[in-house]
């Protein structure tokens, strides 16, 4: 693939934007460099080389979720002004 004025036009018309004739000169540049490089990786022989999503093997690093402690309810609302059905009892707040 060659990268010339029309796609870079095209391009411009993509991202709606508006590029100078020197912006466009080295925009052409730029990616006919970066295909040039992708041609280049695409030289190396990867046969029998598995496809990776990352390049080191990722572990699940969490820890299991362990109860330590159990109901406390009644230590909890001991010094509860008001307690109905083991639960806090307030105003209501809305009207």
């Amino acid at each position: 693939m060659t990268i010339d004025k029309k796609l870079i036009t095209y391009l411009e018309a993509l991202g709606r934007i508006e590029l100078t004739e020197d912006e466009r000169i080295k925009c052409e540049k730029d990616l006919q460099d970066i295909l040039s490089y992708i041609d280049t990786l695409n030289e190396l022989d990867t046969e029998g080389v598995e496809p990776l999503s990352h390049s080191f093997p990722v572990e699940n690093v969490f820890h299991p979720d362990v109860v330590t402690n159990g109901d406390d309810s009644e230590n909890i609302l001991a010094n509860a002004p008001h307690k109905k059905d083991g639960c806090f009892k307030v105003r209501k707040t809305v009207e």
